[in-house]
């Protein structure tokens, strides 16, 4: 091995799980598919407490959520990075008091190696059987693959507005 490739694996390893990290359930990391699917479900549901316990299993400790957002007036865009635990505290108040049903409606993965990209259209609903979402949009995970499961190392999303409707390659 060189040198390099002898830091590059000292990098890659030195990032031990944390008490904020639980096992996960192996068939929530068995595939990407499953991952998807673990991290919707994790966020979603009636008023009340989610499964953060099930959402903090799929992150990497360093795992970001990074939300983006437009300012309508200025114009100005920006992303602000979340690690998981600031992701919970900033969502868990609306819903614990509001119903949020996200459920993905197309998928375009790809995958080299141990990594992964997956462009995820979402629609959210305050009930599953609501004719039409509230908002909808995309995220776009990052992941990784460790030998044994997957990873969430980052989404980062944006939602559909009248300046950027979400192009027809993404749509179901």
């Amino acid at each position: 091995m060189t040198r390099l490739t002898l830091l590059i694996a000292a990098c890659l390893f030195a990032v031990p799980a944390t008490a904020q990290t639980p096992a996960a359930n192996p068939a929530d990391v068995a595939s990407l598919e499953a991952i998807m699917a673990a991290t919707y479900a994790s966020i979603s549901g009636p008023a009340g407490p989610r499964q953060w316990d099930r959402l903090r299993s799929l992150f990497a400790p360093e795992g970001r959520l990074i939300p983006t957002s437009c300012n309508a007036d200025t114009g100005a865009c920006g992303a602000r990075p979340l690690s998981v635990e600031e992701y919970i505290a900033r969502v868990e108040p609306f819903f614990n008091d509001n119903p949020f049903f996200e459920i993905e409606v197309k998928q375009i993965a790809e995958r080299y190696g141990t990594i992964a990209h997956v462009f995820s259209t979402y629609e959210s609903r305050r009930d599953p059987s609501d004719a039409q979402p509230f908002v909808r949009g995309i995220n776009t995970f990052q992941l990784r693959f460790d030998g044994t499961r997957w990873w969430v190392v980052s989404i980062m999303w944006v939602d559909e507005n009248s300046a950027g409707p979400i192009p027809e390659r993404y749509l179901p």
